[in-house]
C-alpha cells in the first residue's frame, strides 16, 4: 500500500525569503507536507508572517498544517510557553504533592479560551491546509518505576479546578490515589478541549483536516503512563479527527515494539474511517545502523501505514538537540521518502 504522505516538522524562521529556500530543499527531499509549528512567541509576535510562509510552502508544492508547538506545555515541544509564564495559577498540579507543574491545566477556561482564541484566529486568517495536535497530554510527575503504575505512580491534574469537576460529577472528593473514576474523568476533560476546538475549525472550513498525534506507548501492565489520550477507542472515535498519528519511537527500541505500535495505530484508524500515520525520530539520537531507518520506514509500509511523518527539519541541525551528524539522517531521510512516493 502506497504511501500518500510525507510530512516534516518546520520552526524557527520568520523571513519569508529564507523559508522559500529551506523549502525547496524539503520538497527534493521527498516531502509533501509541512507541520509548520507555531510557538506561542510566533503567533504574538511573527503572525503578519505567517500566512506569507504558508503561501511559500505552498508555492512549492507542499501543503501545510500547524501545530501549537508546546503551547501551555500542554503540547509537546521544548518551547517556553507565554501562558504559564502569565498564568501562574492555572497550572496542573500534582496528585501526591499538591506541586505545581510546569504545564497548563487544560480544564480551566482561562486555558480552554486562551487556546482557542489563538487556534481559531489562524484558522480565519491563515491559509494552512489543516491543524496538527502535537502529543496532547497531562503532565506526568515521573519518579520511580512502579510495576503497579509505570512510569511512578503520582499523577495530575488535581487542581482546584480538576477537584471541583469532578465534585459535581462524581459527587465526592478526587482521590489523591487514581481509581477508574479518575482515569475516565482524565479521559473525557483530555478530549474536551480538542474535540470543541476541532469541531469550531470545521465549521470555519469544512476542508481543513485535522490530525491527533498520541503517544506511542503499549499502555499494557508495565508500561501505563497515564498521559491522558490512553484510550485509542475514544480518541480515533472523534468525529472531527481525521488522521490518527502515533509518536516518535526512540531508535535503541526493539523491532518488535516498532511493530506492535505500528499495527496498533493501523488497526485503530482503520476501525474508525481515519488514515494513520507513524512518525520518524530525525533528531536527537540515530540509530546505531543507519540501515535501521530504512527497515522501519520499508515496515511502515508493509504494515498498511498511509503517512510518515519526521521531527525535525535538517534532523535539528544547529540545535541542542540535533542528531549527530544531522544532515547525513535529513538526506537519508530523504531517500527513504523519495523512495516511498514512487
Amino acid at each position: 500500500m502506497a504511501i500518500e504522505q510525507t510530512a516534516v516538522s518546520y520552526y524557527g524562521i520568520g523571513y519569508v525569503e529564507h523559508n522559500r529556500q529551506d523549502f525547496k530543499e524539503i520538497k527534493a527531499h521527498g516531502c509533501t507536507t509541512v507541520i509548520l509549528a507555531i510557538t506561542e512567541f510566533d503567533f504574538d509576535f511573527w503572525f503578519p508572517s505567517i500566512d506569507k510562509i504558508i503561501e511559500a510552502a505552498h508555492q512549492e508544492g507542499l501543503k501545510v498544517l500547524l501545530d501549537p508547538w508546546g503551547i501551555g506545555k500542554y503540547f509537546g515541544g521544548e518551547q517556553v510557553s507565554l501562558f504559564l509564564q502569565n498564568n501562574i495559577h492555572s497550572r496542573q498540579v500534582s496528585a501526591f504533592t499538591g506541586e505545581p507543574l510546569n504545564a497548563a491545566c487544560f480544564n480551566t477556561n482561562s486555558f480552554r479560551d486562551y487556546f482557542q482564541r489563538m487556534v481559531l484566529k489562524l484558522a480565519r486568517e491563515t491559509h494552512a491546509d489543516g491543524f496538527f495536535w502535537d502529543e496532547p497530554h497531562y503532565a506526568l510527575p515521573k519518579s520511580y518505576a512502579s510495576i503497579t503504575g509505570g512510569v511512578g505512580d503520582d499523577w495530575a491534574c488535581r487542581c482546584p479546578v480538576c477537584q471541583k469537576k469532578f465534585m459535581d460529577y462524581y459527587g465526592y472528593e478526587m482521590p489523591k490515589i487514581m481509581n477508574d473514576d479518575v482515569r475516565q474523568f482524565r479521559w473525557r476533560e483530555a478530549m474536551f478541549i480538542l474535540e470543541d476546538t476541532s469541531r469550531k475549525i470545521k465549521e470555519i472550513n469544512p476542508d481543513y483536516e485535522i490530525t491527533m498525534c498520541v503517544h506511542a506507548t503499549l499502555n499494557s501492565y508495565y508500561v501505563t503512563e497515564q498521559r491522558g489520550y490512553d484510550d485509542w477507542d475514544r480518541v480515533a472515535s472523534c468525529p472531527y479527527f481525521d488522521v490518527f498519528s502515533t509518536t516518535i519511537i526512540n531508535w535503541s527500541l526493539p523491532r518488535s515494539f516498532f511493530e506492535s505500535i505500528t499495527k496498533r495505530t493501523v488497526e485503530m484508524a482503520k476501525k474508525y474511517g481515519k488514515k494513520s500515520e507513524r512518525w520518524i525520530m530525525n533528531y536527537n539520537a540515530r540509530p546505531e545502523r543507519m540501515e535501521q531507518m530504512d527497515e522501519v520506514i520499508s515496515l511502515y509500509e508493509q504494515l498498511g501505514v498511509d503517512r510518515l511523518a519526521a521531527w525535525t527539519y535538517r534532523g535539528g541541525y544547529g540545535t541542542v538537540v540535533a542528531a549527530p551528524n544531522a544532515l547525513e539522517m535529513w538526506d537519508r531521510l530523504g531517500e527513504n521518502y523519495r523512495k516511498v512516493r514512487k
